[in-house]
C-alpha cells in the first residue's frame, strides 16, 4: 500500500478546510438571515413610511355617503385604493396645502392613477374640487370617530384604505409626500 506523502496530506487537509469554510459560510449566512428576519429588521427599501394599523381597521360597516347623497361602496368591481382625509372643522390653509399635495401625488401615479381615489370627509377646498379622483363625502362623525389619531393636535392625518374597506395605514400630519407615493405605488402593484 502506498504511503501518503506530506504534500498529499497538506493538499487533503487544505481541501477539507475549504469544504468546512464553505459549509460555515453557507449556513452562517442562513443563520444570520433568520436572525434578522425574526428580530423584525427590514431593509429600508421594504419599510412603509406610513404607520401600519394592526389589526387593520374594518370600516365596511360604516359606508360613507357622497356629497351628492349617493352611497359610496367600499367594495367595488375594480381594485380601487383610497386615500382618506378626515379634517377637523377648523382646517383651512393647512387643508388647502394638503389637498394640493395629494393632487400632485395622485398625478404622479400615471397610468395607475385610475386605481386611486381621494376621499374627503366634508367639503374639500375649492382649489382641488376639479380633481377627477376626488370624492367629497358627507361628514360622518361615526366614521371619523373610529379612525386612530384623527384629532391629532399637529394637524390632519391621512389614511390608506384598501379596495375591500380596511384602513391599513396612517400618515401623521406633516408626512413626506414621497413616502405616501412610494407606499401607494407598492400597494398598486398588488393584484
Amino acid at each position: 500500500m502506498n504511503a501518503i506523502t506530506p504534500e498529499q496530506l497538506k493538499a487533503r487537509n487544505r481541501g477539507r478546510w475549504t469544504l468546512v469554510a464553505l459549509f460555515g459560510l453557507f449556513f452562517g449566512a442562513m443563520a444570520l438571515a433568520g436572525l434578522l428576519r425574526f428580530s423584525g429588521w427590514q431593509p429600508t427599501a421594504h419599510r412603509n413610511t406610513g404607520q401600519m394599523i394592526e389589526p387593520h381597521l374594518d370600516v365596511r360597516a360604516l359606508p360613507p355617503t357622497l356629497a351628492s347623497g349617493q352611497p359610496y361602496p367600499w367594495k367595488s368591481d375594480s381594485q380601487v385604493w383610497r386615500i382618506l382625509v378626515a379634517p377637523s372643522l377648523g382646517c383651512a390653509a393647512e387643508c388647502v396645502t394638503l389637498s394640493q399635495d395629494l393632487a400632485k401625488v395622485w398625478q404622479l401615479f400615471g397610468h395607475r392613477a385610475d386605481n386611486v381615489e381621494i376621499l374627503w370627509l366634508g367639503t374639500p377646498p375649492a382649489e382641488v374640487q376639479g380633481l377627477p379622483a376626488l370624492r367629497a363625502l358627507q361628514p360622518q362623525p361615526e366614521l371619523r370617530a373610529v379612525l386612530p389619531g384623527v384629532d391629532d393636535a399637529a394637524g390632519t392625518p391621512v389614511y390608506v384604505v384598501d379596495p375591500n374597506g380596511f384602513v391599513l395605514m396612517r400618515y401623521a400630519p406633516g408626512f413626506e409626500l414621497a413616502g405616501l407615493r412610494k407606499d401607494m405605488a407598492t400597494l398598486l402593484k398588488l393584484k
